[in-house]
């Protein structure tokens, strides 16, 4: 039994990731400030069922309060940490930026700071597939550079990993970052388009589909990656004795730290994704085609490769299989 602080607990992946900790037996502590970027009452349902787990604590608090973390460090001795606490939305940093530095970028420095001063194992962070941004190189590589990012929410996940690389450098503190691919399923994010997609169609009213539904995602099961965080976090990340600094690897280090892709590897148009969507619900949507927007990229593809090779895992979950377990929780969840 390891001690185990996941923050974000009260958040998607959190949620399900405290959730399969608990159930393999570990001592979870969750961290959450339980803020009103999306529905809160989802949060406290999540909460709830977390709480009447054994082996689950709960202290609510914000990452960029220093002193909450402190305290929080201070009270147990932690072997791992998952940080999955951060602000969300690509659209969302065009109209509240300082969110995303105050809880993405202070917020991981007092993570990884209270990290320096413990004897934690191995730090596990939520990065993006966002960070890609400009690249245009598909699939999506850890070892391709991903210095072009065309969103703030996306800048932000950058610096973490950019952070997390000093800090393994200087203090030897080992790190991952996970690259998130467009996570869907049960109990997901209200802001999500699949989630605001299913409300509109239910209820009789248009969806925005921008660029046409000519997008392409890496949609993502949320078993697949808790199945892949809960991997990587037995997997400590040692030095790479091959890298050369003449010619470096964004995704590896003399420092013990890594970089991975979790993602389906096997991009799903938009306007398909809505059409399994429809098959589920046995209803049409009507929908308002919009151009792209800001800040998106019109494809995200993840090479998982490294990843299959460090810990024996691809996710490979369908979006037929997917989209049919998320909208048979929606119905039951909202009635």
């Amino acid at each position: 039994m390891s001690k185990i602080l996941v923050t974000g607990a009260a958040g998607f992946i959190g949620f399900h990731l405290a959730r399969r900790l608990l159930a393999d037996g570990h001592q979870v502590t969750g961290f959450d400030n339980l803020n009103d970027y999306y529905d809160v009452t989802l949060k406290e349902s999540r909460l709830r069922i977390l709480t009447d787990l054994e082996g689950f604590s709960f202290v609510r608090g914000a990452l960029e309060d220093r002193s909450a973390v402190e305290g929080l460090f201070a009270t147990v001795d932690f072997d791992y940490i998952v940080n999955l606490g951060a602000q969300a939305g690509v659209r969302y940093s065009l109209q509240n930026p300082h969110a995303y530095i105050e809880s993405n970028i202070s917020g991981f420095l007092n993570i990884i700071e209270c990290c320096r001063h413990s004897s934690v194992k191995h730090l596990v962070y939520a990065s993006s597939s966002s960070v890609y941004g400009a690249n245009a190189t598909v699939p999506f590589s850890e070892h391709h550079s991903a210095d072009h990012p065309v969103s703030l929410y996306a800048a932000t996940k950058k610096s973490n990993e950019l952070i997390a690389h000093t800090y393994a450098h200087l203090f030897a503190i080992p790190v991952t970052g996970l690259r998130f691919f467009t996570v869907y399923g049960p109990w997901g994010r209200p802001d999500m388009a699949y989630f605001s997609f299913t409300k509109a169609i239910l209820e009789g009213r248009p969806i925005n589909v921008f660029n046409h539904g000519r997008m392409q995602r890496d949609f993502t099961y949320i078993d697949d990656i808790i199945e892949g965080v809960v991997r990587v976090m037995n997997h400590i990340p040692a030095a790479d004795p091959s890298w050369n600094a003449a010619t470096p690897d964004p995704a590896t280090s003399t420092a013990p730290y890594r970089v991975y892709n979790i993602g389906n590897h096997q991009p799903v148009e938009l306007g398909r994704f809505i059409e399994v969507l429809e098959e589920s619900l046995g209803r049409k949507a009507i929908k308002n085609f919009l151009p792209m927007q800001p800040g998106e990229v019109l494809v995200t593809c993840a090479d998982v490769s490294d990843l299959a090779e460090a810990v024996g895992f691809r996710p490979s979950t369908s979006i037929e299989d997917g989209i049919a377990c998320f909208v048979e929780w929606y119905r039951e969840y909202y009635g």
